[in-house]
């Protein structure tokens, strides 16, 4: 599994080269405590990288979501929707946020690796 991470704690997992899988980090979900609702993409809709995609509110906190890279919404998580505690129990998982069809896979070159992206968040 091919998994990269951004600086703005979102993973993303391109291993299925139609759509490549995004969510918030384990290290992101503990920062917000307990997730209570999240505002999703709209399916066909484009983003250029680094633009907000969504946002996520927890008890303490609203956080933006941003698109690790440029592309497509193809699909987003209605389950995640319906059971926002998903963000939190399984945030690698069940709990990821949308689908995105990539336009420019280089970018994913510029995004961090597991072991960086660790050494990254105990710092951040």
């Amino acid at each position: 599994m091919t998994v990269k991470f951004s600086k703005d704690h979102e993973w993303i997992n391109a291993a299925d080269a139609d759509a490549a899988v995004v969510g918030i980090t384990v290290h992101a979900q503990d920062a917000l405590g307990d997730v209570v609702f999240v505002d999703l993409p709209e399916v066909g809709k484009s983003f250029a990288q680094g633009e907000v995609a969504g946002v996520v509110e927890s008890v303490k906190a609203a956080a933006d979501v941003y698109m690790p890279v440029s592309g497509e919404i193809v699909e987003v998580n209605e389950a995640l929707r319906a059971d926002p505690s998903l963000a939190n129990s399984d945030p690698l998982n069940a709990g990821w946020f949308f689908k995105v069809k990539l336009s420019d896979a280089g970018q994913l070159d510029a995004l961090l690796s597991e072991t960086d992206y660790t050494e990254f968040a105990k710092n951040a």
